[in-house]
């Protein structure tokens, strides 16, 4: 048969060739990242401030709060869940904490910021942890019914902090540690936190395991219901992070400022290897893949490129990624069969 196979031209080149198939293999594991330093090696040559200490510190920054959210976000898709509210959540902290920090004070107006958050969380882990229903829909629909919500509260109108100068609440947005921007910090740090989190702790391994195989972890005695309720509460939190960080930077807000952020998100996520069928993920990979859909859409915008043309090659680069994660899973990358 293998003769016959050979005779006809059957046989595969990477059952033949054992360095291909082991250049295929290595490929379809890490292309995305052979991708992004394509990419890395063609806009540092035509752009002599792509690798400068100044843009890159910017670019990193600018993605803290998307990366910070995508944590939360890694951690739900992990257990096998999505959550598409974030965007909208995330615009609706924002005003929150910037309306009420001149009403209230600056610590209260976080506390019940961080407090309106969880409520939100907890219902989106309520609907889909307990009563089963598609975290899709929900989320989907908790999204609309946020920015509704917000713009209710606002009556339409942007809000302001009156006195900029004069606050602490500038720390988490405009400050510096060392010489490093302050939301670098948090951003690294929660993502250290998550990853311990996820590799060194029960819970952690819970979280691998209801995505992984949800009937095995029931019958496990793992509590299904609480772990997927537990992790909307996390990306609840995060989001209010990013909220905490991006009303700090901006000390305003408007009333949708967090539209299309869940699709930022959710391609940091993907980019970092997280499957969207859960069960398998790492919150060092989602850092990598925040930075690399970030410095990708800062190398289009130093090359003069227009906006709608980084929305095309986000496109493309999730594509790649998700065909890359599949690859990897199947042990194909150009077959089918």
């Amino acid at each position: 048969m293998t003769k016959l196979k050979k005779e006809h031209g059957l046989s595969k080149p990477n059952e033949e060739n054992p360095v291909v198939r082991v250049a295929i293999d290595i490929f379809a594991r890490q292309g995305i990242l052979i991708v992004f330093v394509i990419f890395l090696i063609g806009f540092s040559l035509f752009s002599e401030r792509f690798f400068s200490a100044d843009n890159v510190i910017a670019v990193i920054r600018q993605a803290s709060i998307i990366g910070v959210i995508a944590l939360g976000v890694t951690i739900v898709v992990i257990g096998g869940n999505l959550d598409l509210s974030v965007g909208s959540l995330l615009s609706c902290c924002t005003v929150l904490v910037v309306d009420l920090h001149d009403i209230l004070g600056p610590f209260q107006a976080v506390v019940i910021m961080f407090c309106a958050a969880l409520v939100i969380g907890a219902i989106n882990g309520y609907l889909i942890g307990y009563l089963k229903l598609n975290s899709l829909i929900v989320t989907l629909g908790m999204l609309s019914a946020i920015q509704g919500i917000t713009l209710i509260y606002t009556g339409g109108q942007n809000v302001d902090i009156h006195n900029q100068t004069d606050t602490w609440f500038t720390f988490f947005g405009r400050d510096y540690l060392f010489g490093i921007p302050v939301p670098i910090f948090i951003f690294i740090g929660l993502g250290i936190i998550t990853e311990i989190v996820l590799r060194t702790t029960s819970y952690g391994r819970k979280i691998f395991s209801v995505g992984g195989n949800p009937t095995a972890a029931v019958f496990s005695g793992i509590k299904k219901n609480k772990i997927v309720f537990s992790t909307y509460l996390i990306s609840a939190f995060a989001t209010a992070c990013g909220a905490l960080i991006l009303g700090s930077r901006v000390m305003g807000s408007q009333n949708n400022v967090g539209q299309g952020y869940e699709l930022l998100v959710l391609a940091g996520v993907i980019l970092g290897g997280t499957s969207l069928i859960g069960g398998s993920g790492s919150a060092v990979r989602t850092i990598i893949g925040v930075l690399i859909l970030s410095f990708i859409q800062n190398g289009l915008l130093l090359l003069s490129y227009p906006y709608y043309v980084q929305w095309l090659v986000t496109w493309a680069v999730i594509i790649l990624a998700v065909w890359f994660d599949i690859a990897s899973t199947r042990g194909r990358l150009l077959t089918s069969y």
